[in-house]
């Protein structure tokens, strides 16, 4: 692909292709859904396709969206940005979150964006693993595969990004962590990643440019399938009892707090005015909300427990 093209264009073909194959490959692992496809305009500009699977074999909802809007923020919204200057602005990006209806395989979450405020752009995402019966092994295969994809641009990638991932899925009212966590990364522009990256020497770093962050950020959307299908396939067919349903629906409420309250995604789009139908998509059909619950003291619902804060899952 030929880097005359705009960095928009080939960011946004990026991000529409990745939906294809994703798609393609959640189709072929549930085995009995389909994705229900509806295109979208918005109107300050723009608009999207948003992929919905619901009551599949494996998934009681898949959401895979693209989005590509552009237009002017509000003067308030667009100061909080720290790239950029000015109102006018461009965002493309994918965003997917998966709830499988087994307790036992878990909810997953990824985003990849490229966006533009007047002549300064940048790119986000990452992807994170949320269980209800956390299993190690799974948690491991998980964030190696996204160290993997790391690594072969910076090691400091994965280590900082990993960190960056359990302050952001951190529901502070809560006081635990949505997940076992992933990579996030934000507002990445390839020109000072060294005091971005948080490098201990502080020696200064050539700045490697946009492009090469356009490299990672497409090395990290292909490695979310073989991140998380190897999973899926080994606890989709483990049998669970209505007391591990009923716990999954007391942790998707956790789910829907931090997606609601704190998520960037979620803000952003209905500060932009995009379509709610399409932005609230990573939202669980079923949720419970369960006054002053408490896991019972060494009940399998108190280990899983155990796992919802920050731990270095390839050191353990």
């Amino acid at each position: 692909m030929s880097n005359d093209r705009p960095l928009r264009e080939r960011a946004t073909d990026f991000f529409t292709g990745l939906q294809d194959d994703i798609c393609a490959a959640l189709e072929q692992l549930d085995g009995g859904g389909s994705f229900r496809e509806d295109q979208w305009t918005r109107d300050g500009g723009g608009g999207g396709r948003t992929r919905m699977m619901e009551g599949g074999a494996l998934f009681e909802r898949a959401g895979v969206n693209f989005s590509a809007v552009h237009g002017h923020f509000e003067n308030a919204y667009a100061e909080r940005m720290p790239v950029g200057e000015g109102t006018q602005f461009y965002a493309a990006g994918l965003s997917l979150v998966l709830h499988p209806l087994n307790p036992l395989v878990p909810t997953v979450h990824a985003n990849f964006r490229y966006l533009e405020r007047g002549t300064g752009g940048w790119f986000g995402g990452g992807a994170d693993l949320t269980p209800y019966y956390p299993y190690r092994e799974d948690a491991v295969h998980f964030h190696r595969t996204l160290k993997a994809a790391c690594d072969h641009f910076d090691p400091l990638f994965y280590p900082k990004f990993k960190k960056w991932c359990d302050e952001y899925f951190f529901i502070k009212h809560r006081d635990e962590a949505r997940g076992v966590g992933g990579i996030f990364f934000d507002y990445l522009t390839g020109a000072d990643e060294g005091p971005l990256l948080g490098a201990e020497d502080k020696a200064p770093r050539q700045p490697r440019g946009i492009d090469f962050i356009f490299n990672f950020v497409q090395a990290a959307g292909h490695a979310f399938l073989p991140a998380y299908l190897p999973i899926a396939e080994r606890r989709r067919n483990e049998p669970y009892t209505e007391r591990e349903r009923e716990f999954q629906l007391i942790r998707r409420g956790r789910y829907v707090e931090f997606n609601l309250v704190y998520d960037r995604g979620t803000h952003f789009g209905l500060e932009t005015r995009g379509r709610a139908e399409s932005i609230l998509m990573s939202l669980p059909p079923l949720v419970r909300w369960v006054y002053d619950y408490r896991p019972e003291p060494g009940s399998r619902e108190a280990d899983a427990w155990d796992y919802f804060r920050a731990h270095d899952w390839l050191d353990e």
